[in-house]
């Protein structure tokens, strides 16, 4: 078993200073803790640089103001506080992760305006999301859970709680010896992996499904405008589980996945072909650029 993030060596930024590893604590009343109330991002370094840094950083407070808080750093600042702990821990690839979340104060009901908003950042060395699925091709199931409507819940939001359902699914998923999980939307369409989206390709066309009631991830738009610089032509739309017996190739896009293609899905099987290697070369290449 490896070392538990708990236990590590290194500094972590906390609230705009750095403290060692292992003390990066929070009260056990901290909001988020009991009702979910924090956003994250994910995000990878290539030599030293991380890729669309201030995206993320953008996306950070958006996704704040989404679930009902500000988050009192900058963009600017969070930025800082990024380059801080890359260069604190002696990173250059890296995966970086920001976290923001209500705290412990006078609010512990489902009410928490009164609470103090808190910010982290962390970064730690990190390997292939999906192992030798790059090479192979991941294989995954198909979960029970789906995407809710963007009536219930803040889809565009990178929020914690939106994640529940995410978690159940991919240890669902790992019990079967699968890598993951594909799961459909409320009205029953394709709509993305646990922590990816999701590219299908059939007669040299791409097609995706529209993210209009999950994240629109940022590997997602990145790939997609590889696509178009090779004029391979782009379908993003509604894509019923009845079409993936007609799809010949399929990958998987995130920060944390990368471009990583896939080899199954429940009973179909999908080929690691040319364009998904391609593409995942040029991904490679955009990052490290």
């Amino acid at each position: 078993m490896g070392m538990g993030y708990d236990d590590r060596d290194g500094t972590i930024w906390i609230d705009g200073r750095l403290v060692p590893w292992r003390d990066a604590n929070v009260h056990i009343l901290t909001h988020a803790m009991h009702y979910a109330s924090s956003v994250f991002e994910g995000e990878r370094a290539y030599g030293g640089r991380i890729f669309e840094s201030r995206a993320h950083s953008e996306r950070l407070h958006n996704s704040a103001r989404l679930i009902d808080f500000e988050i009192p750093w900058t963009v600017d600042q969070i930025e800082a506080a990024k380059a801080e702990v890359m260069a604190a821990n002696g990173l250059s690839d890296a995966y970086v992760r920001a976290v923001a979340w209500r705290g412990a104060g006078p609010d512990m009901g489902v009410a928490s305006a009164r609470n103090p908003v808190r910010l982290a950042v962390a970064a730690w060395e990190w390997g292939a999301y999906y192992g030798d699925a790059r090479t192979r091709g991941a294989r995954l199931d198909i979960s029970k859970w789906r995407r809710p409507s963007p009536e219930t819940a803040p889809s565009q939001a990178k929020a914690a709680g939106l994640y529940m359902i995410c978690t159940m699914s991919k240890h669902t998923a790992e019990a079967k010896g699968c890598a993951d999980a594909l799961m459909f939307d409320y009205r029953g369409y394709v709509a993305e992996a646990t922590g990816a989206n999701i590219f299908f390709v059939k007669d040299g066309a791409v097609h995706t499904p529209t993210p209009d009631c999950f994240l629109d991830g940022i590997t997602r738009q990145t790939v997609i405008g590889l696509l178009g610089e090779r004029q391979i032509r782009v379908h993003e739309r509604h894509i019923d589980p009845s079409e993936l017996e007609g799809f010949e190739q399929c990958w998987l896009t995130g920060t944390a996945a990368e471009v990583t293609p896939v080899g199954q899905i429940d009973g179909y099987s999908f080929e690691v072909g040319a364009l998904a290697r391609g593409i995942a070369e040029a991904y490679d290449a955009k990052v490290r650029a």
